[in-house]
């Protein structure tokens, strides 16, 4: 039994992160190659994010997988439906079982299965993964109906939905990632060829508590469960010795949800003398400045504080559970604890006035966080944005072709308005800075400034003559 894991998000074909050059090793699928082979089932791992389609085309016709497992996302999901049409067009892969998981499969099960998928898998899929492998090998190559957590379609084309698979309570049981089955020092060359540091992803959670309504949980849920500090800093020392990895990117959705974990955390690393900087999320209401010490104790160089708006009724509409003068204080406090604090900024929030993105802006301006990303909000399917909007969505006809971020909502303004009101909100910002390094006479202040007005002037356009308001 050849079993083959496999994804395809393929750098070269990412412009934003062409420039960026931060990418990181698929963690998802390296958890479930670990996992079957702790039960003794031998796989491999063809890793797209240095490769393209063509290589990855070649390499499954080269070896021809009993069992091919594909992680999806909204990144990769065009390119994963281009790869599924390959397979079920080409004779030699007719009998290969195409098994498909993520976080954009659980809200869109017919439409894979119709892709071409054979099976998929909702929710975490290491034990479903490893059930599905088992009953392969045992000779139940058309029956998974005793498989708790996938979906598939039976012989009369009817689809068939299991018994929700109960998640993994104890991450104790879970092997550290297969890294060796992929090539770990590509994606260190790359951070250190770029940015003079190399930097290696590790989970130390799974799930979130909480509800932020643009926010999608269709893998992991809505829990917390963690593993012991002492396993996570065992990670870190085997990481440290051997990869020599300069910096660690904590992936968990809210690092510091556990003031009392986070303390063992910082205990453990101070008493083994292991010095690894690493950055993090954090939501602002489980920071203050006692937390905050812990973690630059604990060797973070950077926490990212989720703020997303500086409007507080915004913030309220998203179900963000948090004051918006908080965030700005914690911001505030990292940097003067000697942390970096970056944040996240969505703008097009439904109900979403000039007003709310002006508060926005000056929420940016007092806290002057050193880092933040601003996107335009737009409604991922099984969110509660995506149920609240459902009844006025613009959404693309093709969906092999078209992903969540291309769907559309009536919004308080056209949007094209948002586009130059993050245009405006970044350049407002970068005037800001200019500003407060004494550089109002340089020539970045005077062109910033022009990009300003004409941002302003092209919100003000699709607002009033466009809109008619």
């Amino acid at each position: 039994m050849k079993i083959v894991f496999t994804h395809a998000y393929f750098l070269e074909q990412d412009p934003k992160e062409k420039v960026i050059m931060k990418p990181y090793p698929p963690l998802g699928i390296l958890y479930l190659s670990a996992w079957l082979e702790k039960f003794g089932i031998e796989n491999e791992v063809f890793d797209s994010t240095f490769s393209n389609a063509d290589k990855q085309r070649q390499y499954l016709l080269e070896n021809q997988p009993d069992i091919l497992a594909i992680y999806t996302n909204l990144m990769s999901k065009i390119q994963v439906g281009q790869m599924l049409h390959f397979i079920r067009n080409h004779p030699n892969l007719a009998k290969t079982l195409v098994v498909i998981g993520g976080p954009d499969v659980s809200h869109n099960i017919e439409n894979y299965l119709a892709l071409g998928a054979d099976i998929v898998v909702i929710g975490e899929g290491e034990q479903t993964m490893l059930e599905i492998a088992q009953a392969w090998k045992n000779g139940l190559r058309s029956q998974f109906g005793h498989v708790d957590g996938l979906a598939f379609r039976d012989e009369a084309g009817a689809i068939i939905q299991t018994n929700t698979r109960v998640k993994i309570s104890d991450l104790e049981t879970l092997p550290l990632p297969n890294r060796s089955k992929i090539d770990l020092q590509k994606y260190l060359d790359v951070w250190k060829h770029y940015h003079g540091y190399s930097t290696i992803s590790v989970s130390t959670q799974r799930g979130c508590p909480y509800t932020c309504k643009w926010c999608s949980t269709a893998v992991y849920g809505q829990s917390y469960r963690r593993r012991t500090p002492k396993s996570v800093v065992d990670e870190l020392a085997f990481l440290q010795k051997n990869y020599q990895a300069d910096q660690i990117w904590f992936v968990d959705d809210v690092f510091t949800v556990s003031h009392k974990w986070l303390t063992a955390f910082r205990d453990e690393m101070v008493s083994r003398g292991i010095n690894f900087p690493f950055e993090c999320i954090s939501r602002a209401d489980r920071l203050n400045a006692d937390v905050i010490t812990i973690l630059k104790e604990a060797g973070c160089f950077r926490v990212w504080i989720g703020a997303e708006s500086g409007s507080q009724k915004i913030l309220d509409a998203m179900d963000r559970r948090v004051d918006a003068e908080w965030v700005q204080s914690m911001i505030i406090e990292a940097r003067k604890q000697g942390i970096e604090a970056g944040t996240f900024i969505m703008l097009g929030y439904p109900g979403e006035t000039e007003t709310d993105i002006v508060q926005t802006l000056d929420h940016l301006r007092k806290s002057n966080p050193d880092l933040y990303t601003i996107t335009v909000a737009y409604p991922i399917k099984g969110t509660g944005l995506y149920e609240e909007t459902l009844s006025h969505h613009q959404t693309p006809d093709d969906w092999a072709n078209s992903t969540d971020r291309q769907i559309d909502f009536t919004r308080t303004y056209p949007r094209k308005y948002y586009d130059y009101a993050v245009r405006w909100v970044v350049n407002s910002m970068q005037l800001h800075k200019l500003h407060l390094n004494n550089k109002k006479a340089s020539i970045s202040y005077v062109k910033t400034s022009v990009k300003v007005v004409l941002s302003k002037l092209g919100m003000s356009f699709y607002k009033w003559s466009v809109f008619g308001k």
